[in-house]
């Protein structure tokens, strides 16, 4: 699995921003996939995830302004992030998991590159 980030920029507070992860290559068995991001000296943190159950989990810190949502047809992954704060300037990262254990043929842990999001105050 290939995965790329897009639409990060430079926003103020207050304002929203899309972001997409595409997927390529073997995508047919996919035990979690989500967002991270990791601001500057700062650990890497989870932001949204979906398990292997198809349940949806987000960070209390953006729950109720961001998104998650998925095109299984376009195996793209999304986040749609409204009421952005200038604590949220990142870089937001896209990760997919396999894992045998929920039925895939082989381990993974896949990464995108990052896409820098940046909100002015």
């Amino acid at each position: 699995v290939q995965l790329v980030e897009s639409g990060g920029g430079l926003v103020q507070a207050g304002d929203s921003l899309r972001l997409s992860c595409a997927a390529s290559g073997d995508t047919i068995c996919i035990s979690a996939m989500g967002w991270y991001r990791q601001a500057p000296g700062k650990e890497r943190e989870l932001v949204a995830v979906i398990d292997s159950g198809g349940s949806t989990h987000y960070a209390y810190s953006v729950k109720g302004r961001f998104t998650m949502s998925r095109d299984n047809g376009k195996n793209t992954l999304y986040l749609q992030m409204n009421s952005l704060k200038p604590e949220d300037t990142a870089v937001y990262y896209c990760n997919f998991y396999g894992s045998i254990a929920t039925g895939c043929p082989y381990e993974y842990d896949t990464w995108g590159q990052g896409t820098q999001v940046t909100v002015s105050s």
